[in-house]
Formats: C-alpha cells, sequence, structure tokens
C-alpha cells in the first residue's frame, strides 16, 4: 500500500498541491481508493467524516481532467458531485480549488440559501466540476439551466445522509438525466437497506473500500457522560466551558430553536458561542463558520444536519449537550473532533428522559461512556459486546496493479472518445 503521495503516481502538479497543503503521507481510505479510481474503476467508500475521503476522490479526478483537457463547455459539467448540505458542498468545492490551484480546472458549487443569478452566471461561464445540493440542482435542472447530458464522473458524497434528509427521490432522479456511460462512486458511513440497494443499482463491478467499522467510535476521542437535570443543563455547560484547554468546542443540540437558546445564554454569560442550523441564512451560517475556524467564536452551537459539513482543525471538544434520537449520529458527532491524527473529548449530557437513548448508543459503540459526575442512580451499563469489531482498516477489494487510465478506457467501457472518468466520492 502507498506510504506517500509520491507513490501515487499523481501528476506533478497535483502532487505538488497537496505537498503545499502540507500532506506527505494518505490516509487509510486514499491510499486504498486512490489507486483504483486513477484506473476508472467505480468504487463503493465506507468512511466516516475526517478520514480524508474528499482528497480519496478530488485528486484522482483533477489528474484524470488535467491530463487530457478539453474544451470547457457552458453549465456542462464533466464532473458532478452531490452533497447533502450547503457545507459540504462548500468544503468539497474549496478542496477541489486548493488541489487543483497548479491545473487549468474550473470548479464551482451551487446551493440553496443564496440567490440563484449568481450561480447561473457562473455555469454558463463554463464548468469542469459541479458541486451540488440536489434541491438547488433540480431547481436548475427544471430552468434548463444545466445540462448533465456530459457527466462522466459521479460521486455521491455521504449518501446515507441524504436518505435521512429525504433526498433519495431528488438523487434518483438526477440520475436519470445523466449519461449511463460514466464513472459512479458512492460514499456513505452507514449501509442502510435503501443505500445498500442504490449503489447496487448505480455502480459497475465497484471497488469495495471500507476504513472504519459502522457505528464505532474512535480510539482517540476520550468520552464521558454527566447524568443531569434538563433544566440544568445549561449551567453545567457554562461551567464545563470555564475550562481554559477547551480551545475550540462544538456543542450539539437536537433543535434549531434549542441551538439558539443554548448559544444566547453562552453568550450573555460572557462566552463567545454563535449557534448554526437550517433556518440561518448562508451568509450567516458562514460568517460563524468562519468566525470559529478563525478562532474568534471558541464556541458553536450547532444542529446534525447544519454540522454535517463541518470540517474545522483544532476541534478539541464535542458536547453533546441533548443526545441524538439516532445512535449513529453520536458517532458522526463526536467524529469532528480527534482529527489529523489529534486526540479529542466528547463529553455527553444525559437527562431522565434520555436514559433510553444512552443505552442505544451504548449498545451500538459497544462501550460504556464514563459517567463524569451527575446523579448516583445511574441507569444499568452496557458491557461491551463479546463479538470483535471488524478491523478499522476492513476490506478493499483489490485489483492487481495497473497503469494509469488515459481518456478511453481500456475495455471500451464507458469511453467517449474524449475523457474517461476517474472518481470518487
Amino acid at each position: 500500500m502507498p506510504t506517500s503521495f509520491r507513490d501515487l503516481s499523481l501528476l506533478p502538479s497535483i502532487e505538488r498541491a497537496v505537498l503545499e497543503q502540507g500532506y506527505d503521507t494518505p490516509t487509510d481510505i486514499q491510499a486504498r481508493a486512490i489507486p483504483p479510481l486513477l484506473e476508472g474503476r467505480d468504487l463503493l467508500g465506507i468512511a466516516q467524516t475526517g478520514t480524508g475521503k474528499t482528497a480519496s476522490f478530488a485528486l484522482p479526478i483533477l489528474d484524470y481532467l488535467a491530463s487530457e483537457p478539453q474544451p470547457r463547455r457552458k453549465a456542462s459539467p464533466a464532473v458532478l458531485v452531490l452533497a447533502p448540505t450547503r457545507e459540504l458542498a462548500a468544503q468539497i468545492a474549496a478542496s477541489f480549488e486548493a488541489y487543483g490551484r497548479h491545473v487549468d480546472v474550473k470548479t464551482i458549487a451551487i446551493f440553496g440559501g443564496v440567490g440563484m443569478k449568481p450561480q447561473v452566471d457562473a455555469l454558463v461561464r463554463g464548468i469542469d466540476i459541479l458541486v451540488a445540493t440536489p434541491g438547488r440542482l433540480i431547481d436548475l435542472m427544471d430552468q434548463r439551466h444545466v445540462d448533465l447530458g456530459h457527466v462522466e464522473v459521479l460521486v455521491l458524497d455521504e449518501a446515507d445522509r441524504m436518505l435521512d434528509m429525504g433526498f433519495l427521490p431528488a438523487v434518483r432522479r438526477v440520475l436519470k438525466s445523466l449519461p449511463t456511460d460514466r464513472q459512479s462512486l458512492l460514499f456513505s458511513a452507514t449501509m442502510p437497506q435503501d443505500i445498500a440497494t442504490l449503489s447496487r443499482s448505480i455502480l459497475r463491478d465497484p471497488v469495495r473500500v471500507e476504513v472504519t467499522p459502522q457505528a464505532t467510535t474512535a480510539e482517540r476521542i476520550e468520552q464521558s457522560v454527566y447524568f443531569v437535570d434538563k433544566d440544568k443543563k445549561r449551567d453545567l455547560l457554562a461551567e464545563v466551558l470555564r475550562d481554559a484547554t477547551i480551545e475550540r468546542a462544538l456543542v450539539f443540540t437536537r433543535t434549531k430553536r434549542g441551538a439558539d437558546r443554548v448559544a444566547k445564554h453562552l453568550q450573555r454569560i460572557g462566552m463567545p458561542a454563535e449557534a448554526i442550523h437550517g433556518d440561518k441564512s448562508q451568509g450567516a451560517r458562514e460568517r460563524a463558520l468562519e468566525g470559529f475556524r478563525a478562532g474568534k467564536v471558541r464556541i458553536l452551537v450547532a444542529t446534525d444536519i447544519a454540522a454535517r459539513g463541518i470540517d474545522v482543525r483544532g476541534i478539541t471538544h464535542v458536547f453533546n449537550y441533548e443526545l441524538p434520537n439516532v445512535p449513529e449520529s453520536y458517532v458522526h458527532r463526536i467524529g469532528r473532533t480527534a482529527r489529523a491524527g489529534r486526540d479529542g473529548t466528547a463529553i455527553s449530557f444525559c437527562d431522565a428522559e434520555e436514559r433510553d437513548l444512552l443505552r442505544a448508543i451504548e449498545k451500538e459503540t459497544r462501550q460504556s461512556l464514563r459517567v463524569a459526575g451527575g446523579q448516583d442512580k445511574a441507569p444499568p451499563r452496557v458491557e461491551p459486546s463479546a463479538k470483535a469489531p471488524k478491523d478499522a482498516a476492513a476490506s478493499t477489494t483489490a485489483a492487481k496493479p495497473a497503469a494509469k487510465r488515459s481518456r478511453g478506457r481500456a475495455k471500451g467501457r464507458r469511453s467517449r472518445g474524449a475523457r474517461i472518468s476517474t472518481g470518487a466520492v
């Protein structure tokens, strides 16, 4: 398996951009996914956020587009990346721009919450890579502002979240507008039945790359729980946040209104905090995120959906102010810390009505959370399952080493005469 980006046979211009970003050693998913993607294979990736999956598809896509450049089409991308949230779409587009800084490839992101005209104007100027949320993409399709008839590479990122947000009908509608002769890649942190069915319908002889076992939590995250009355959570949160070792904290609530209430309370007691959720304007969300990234805002309070695309370095602590209704969401939440090899801390608050949710989380993650404080009568602890979890660097359906593809696939599959598809998800 490659131990350096220099071993991946990427174009020098792409490799240079990666090194300029401060990366030298590929993550598990990058080392396992990039070689088959450079060969033009379809791919099914089972990976959570924070594993480096964006680069695992962005790098081979950029390599493919830059290897044999074609005239740029108006409103007709060669690559389509679908993402469930505005933040994730913007983050993916930013990654393409960073890794493609030394090649002539045009990327734009389109999503709701902002005016459509600037996005339409950007499409008309010509596009190679389109990163989009399903809802806004459908709107543009209905108004004939975008043509998907020349898409060569399709990426579905965080497919399970698209399912959770009710986007699968929109995704299926987009799929009907795409050429069948394409490369398709799908990434998902979990594989519910609907996503497994979708993957079988769009992927052809895919390489399967699984870099994290489903529903297991990062070993580098110290996890604990406080048992606390619901009406005392705000005071407890403020007390814990006075710890100076908490450099940057992400606080999760279940509702938009709850996020606003928590953020306003923290502001009133002199703690810099902002809320981010679906009812906030795109401008307000971007300002809050930028302040959080820059360190001007130490605490960001978010709902699950709004936080899905947040990838901010240096988050030292994640707080589950309210436990999630779905156990898998706990894994996604705490995965916002302990990135890039660092350690992290996840602290959960559990009131009497949330005891069942805690039991479900402990059962799903096969571990009991350390009790940091609270009522003496804690719920029965869930013993770790005797069944060993799957290997974290699970399976890769490996293909024999092959030369990097060129435009015009070896078996004629998906050859368009000009570009071949190098994909990713």
